[in-house]
């Protein structure tokens, strides 16, 4: 679904270069690394807001910059970390804000359903008519999920999708994306967690020193890759069959 090959993704300058991997339909991907390595940047370009410096990334078979804004939307739902005021509006109208790529001049009676379906799987049925600048920033993030998946994508790309979020609801959202990866969904998302990434993720994207550490499962993650990443010792320990990294 989502194919990144040899790809360099930066501004004037590369940020991570040479990065190769893939996210298929049904698979959940996590990006990790440091802050400042390029995991948004790396997004950025997978989704075709910026172009690549070199190398390919394709979605669904075809080159990401020949395609138009509202062709990659119609593929990907995208969640950032944060956005700027826009003009007021209210959760239910920035929910369907996601629907634009599939609309006509104004929204049909199946748009509004799809909203109202969502809202209600996120449990923000409640804020419908809330203005969303009198969101909490964890709802305010979940109001985000909620408008991608008012896309229906084949794929999502989420940057730092738990940011701001209580465990509760970073277990939540966590549990909605992996269940529609499980449904078909292609996922990709940057994460600082590593247990968390570990506990919903199939593979691993590493980044590191400007490219890729390691890409793989579970048995990629290692105390030496943890201390080549993120300069820290640590143990990788497994509990109740799951993998958790404990600092030293």
């Amino acid at each position: 679904m989502i194919r990144i090959d040899a790809l360099t993704a930066g501004y004037d300058e590369p940020v991570v270069s040479d990065v190769s991997f893939g996210v298929e339909r049904g698979e959940l991907v996590a990006v990790l690394g440091p802050n400042g390595v390029g995991k948004s940047t790396l997004l950025r370009t997978v989704l075709g807001l910026q172009p690549p410096l070199s190398g390919l990334v394709t979605v669904a078979g075809d080159d990401v910059t020949a395609l138009s804004r509202s062709e990659i939307a119609t593929r990907l739902g995208y969640v950032p970390q944060s956005e700027s005021g826009g003009l007021p509006s209210t959760v239910f109208e920035t929910v369907l804000a996601g629907r634009k790529p599939h609309a006509t001049w104004r929204p049909t009676e199946h748009d509004r359903e799809v909203v109202g379906t969502v809202l209600s799987d996120l449990g923000l049925s409640d804020l419908a008519m809330r203005q969303l600048s009198e969101l909490s920033g964890g709802q305010r993030q979940q109001v985000r999920l909620a408008r991608a998946l008012a896309q229906q994508p084949a794929g999502l790309v989420l940057d730092e999708p738990t940011s701001s979020l209580d465990l509760r609801h970073q277990l939540d959202v966590l549990e909605r994306v992996r269940g529609l990866a499980d449904e078909g969904v292609a996922a990709l998302f940057a994460l600082h967690d590593i247990d968390l990434a570990l506990r919903f993720a199939d593979r691993f994207v590493f980044l590191a020193d400007g490219g890729v550490a390691a890409v793989g499962g579970e048995d990629v993650v290692t105390a030496n890759l943890v201390e080549r990443v993120y300069g820290v010792q640590a143990t990788i320990a497994t509990v109740d069959g799951r993998q958790i990294v404990v600092p030293e």
